[in-house]
C-alpha cells in the first residue's frame, strides 16, 4: 500500500468541463501537476486554449483545450467524438464541473433564469454523462473502475438565500448522481459527487469582493476554501484509493453546510 501509488492520476485521461475557471481550472491544474492528460471544456473557447496551453507548458501532465456549449447537444456529440478519435482506449475520468447560478429575489426570478440554471447544472449532466459511458467502459475494470465525479454544492443541501434553481439544480444532481452510480456501477464506472462550500470562483466573485470576510467566518475552519481543497478531494475519488467509493456526496466545506 504505497502511498504515492495509492493516490497516484499519472498517466489517467481526465475530461474536466467548466475547466476554464473557478473550481473547474483548480481541478484541471490538480490532474496535470500530478501527471495526467487533461481535456478541458468550456464554453469560452479563448480562455479553454490559454489555459490549456499554460498548464501544458508547467506539466508534467498535458492540456488540451476543447471548447463545446454543453446546452446544444450537437455539441456534446461533437466533444464525445473527437475524444474518441483522441483516446481509442478509453476515458479514466469524467468531470462534470460546468455550472451557472442566477441570484433574484423570488418575485423577480424568470423562466428563463430557472430554465438555464436547471439545464445546464443538472440536464447536461446526465446526457455528457450518457454519450461517454461507452468511452469510460472501455477504461473501467472491477478493480480499477473509470469515474465520474458531478460538482454539486452545500447548496444543495443547506440554506443560501435567492438561488432557487441553483440549488434545486444542485440537489437534484446529488440524487441524480447516486441514481447513476446504481445503473453504472455493474459496468465497472463509479459516481460520487463533491459538494464544495465557498471557493473563489466567477460564481462567487460579487459576494466575496462583497463581505468575504464574514462569509468565511461561517465555515467552521474560519476561511473559504482553498485549490488543494477540492483538488485533493477529487484526486482521492480518481485514484486507487477511492476505487471503492460510489454514490456518495463528499462535503469539502469546512463545515459550512451544518453552520447555515
Amino acid at each position: 500500500m504505497n502511498v504515492s501509488d495509492l493516490f497516484s492520476v499519472k498517466n489517467k485521461t481526465v475530461l474536466v468541463t467548466g475547466g476554464s475557471s473557478g473550481i473547474g481550472l483548480m481541478l484541471a491544474t490538480g490532474f496535470v501537476e500530478n501527471g495526467a492528460r487533461v481535456y478541458v471544456c468550456s464554453i469560452m473557447a479563448d480562455d479553454c486554449d490559454r489555459i490549456a496551453e499554460e498548464l501544458t507548458s508547467r506539466g508534467p501532465g498535458e492540456c488540451i483545450s476543447l471548447p463545446a456549449d454543453l446546452l446544444k447537444m450537437s455539441d456534446i456529440e461533437k466533444l464525445v467524438e473527437t475524444i474518441k478519435n483522441r483516446e481509442p482506449d478509453g476515458l479514466d475520468v469524467l468531470i462534470n464541473n460546468a455550472g451557472i447560478m442566477t441570484v433574484a429575489p423570488i418575485d423577480s426570478y424568470t423562466e428563463a433564469d430557472f430554465d438555464n440554471v436547471l439545464n445546464l447544472n443538472l440536464k447536461s449532466v446526465f446526457f455528457v454523462s450518457q454519450k461517454f459511458i461507452p468511452l469510460l467502459e472501455k477504461k473501467g475494470t472491477a478493480s480499477d473502475p473509470s469515474r465520474i465525479i458531478n460538482t454539486g454544492s452545500v447548496s444543495g443541501i443547506a440554506y443560501q438565500e435567492n438561488v432557487f434553481a441553483y440549488s434545486a439544480s444542485k440537489a437534484g444532481l446529488h440524487h441524480l448522481s447516486k441514481s447513476m452510480a446504481v445503473s453504472l456501477g455493474p459496468r465497472h464506472i463509479t459516481v460520487n459527487c463533491i459538494a464544495p462550500g465557498i471557493f473563489p470562483s466567477l460564481i462567487t466573485k460579487e459576494f466575496l469582493e462583497r463581505d468575504g470576510e464574514n462569509i468565511a467566518k461561517l465555515s467552521l475552519m474560519g476561511r473559504i476554501g482553498r485549490p488543494n481543497d477540492i483538488v485533493g478531494a477529487c484526486i482521492y475519488l480518481a485514484s486507487k484509493a477511492g476505487s471503492y467509493i460510489t454514490g456518495t456526496i463528499l462535503v469539502v466545506d469546512g463545515g459550512l453546510s451544518i453552520t447555515t
